[in-house]
């Protein structure tokens, strides 16, 4: 990339940036979530939360730009996977365990977090996209999609007994990944807060029926990333790694009095590193051993 090109593609991420920062404030303000949420250093919370916006705006800027959609369709996407990564699939746990939480996190305060994620991401997806030159529908090239699923790729012609099973070891590794990272990095690097913040949950017999659902989801949000990513072999599978990962880990970043910094922390690491990896796999097995064809 020439010097002139990145320094225009920078600048784009930087407007994005502040773009996604206001809109985030705007979408928080209008969710009514001000009543809940309150923080200990407003000044550290602003800073953060203009790091979070510049890494929600970096990645889904990436998957923009090495997106052979165009348009509303693109738009669609981005506006699904950022709602799911950011709000959708960490709220739902909320819900589930609410009565556990219920002293940390208000249960009035829950519809006003959908909101607020709905809100952010159906007002930045459509920006986003024009921003980056990328709404102006383009033609569909024939056999230029990837090979997971669509017609052009290999993936079409698999028997439905192979995609069941490819689906079945999504939500089996997901489930793996959810309790081996929580007892191997997130307790572990929580200590004894552990005890004090989490010392009366107790998990429900249904948790793992419940995992493998999301686990599910997380493919679901995977898949349309897979197929409209172009280039090497490797591409889809570091867009999901970052989309799951830096989507869902970047707003723990915010310090805030629902969970103390130790807490925060721990999850953090845990989450960022389980995702990463959980979204590394899943783009594998959705592309198939061979991955996406090359592209440009």
């Amino acid at each position: 990339m020439k010097a002139k090109s990145f320094t225009l593609l920078a600048a784009k991420i930087l407007v994005l940036t502040v773009l996604l920062f206001f809109i985030t404030s705007a979408a928080a303000v209008l969710a009514g979530m001000g009543k809940f949420v309150q923080v200990p250093d407003p000044t550290a919370a602003a800073m953060a939360s203009l790091m979070v916006s510049f890494l929600q705006a970096l990645v889904l800027s990436y998957a923009i730009l090495r997106s052979r959609w165009t348009g509303w369709r693109l738009v669609l996407t981005i506006f699904f996977v950022f709602y799911g990564a950011t709000t959708f699939m960490s709220q739902i746990e909320t819900v589930v365990f609410l009565r556990y939480l219920v002293d940390v996190v208000p249960a009035a305060m829950i519809p006003g977090l959908f909101l607020q994620g709905a809100i952010t991401a159906a007002v930045f997806a459509p920006l986003a996209v024009w921003f980056l030159g990328k709404m102006k529908e383009a033609p569909q090239v024939e056999g230029a999609e990837s090979e997971a699923g669509l017609p052009g790729g290999e993936a079409g012609s698999r028997p439905w007994r192979e995609w069941v099973g490819r689906w079945a070891l999504i939500a089996l590794l997901y489930v793996m990944v959810y309790i081996g990272f929580g007892a191997l990095v997130f307790r572990p690097l929580a200590g004894p807060a552990f005890e004090a913040y989490y010392g009366d949950l107790q998990l429900p017999g249904w948790i793992i029926p419940f995992q493998l659902l999301r686990g599910l989801m997380w493919g679901a949000l995977a898949l349309p990333v897979v197929r409209m990513t172009r280039g090497r072999w490797w591409e889809p599978r570091l867009l999901v790694a970052l989309l799951f990962s830096v989507l869902m880990a970047a707003n723990l970043l915010i310090p805030t009095e629902i969970m103390p910094p130790v807490i925060r922390k721990a999850h953090l690491v845990e989450v960022f590193s389980s995702n990463f990896l959980f979204g590394w796999a899943t783009a594998w097995l959705l592309t198939g051993r061979r991955g996406l064809r090359q592209e440009g």
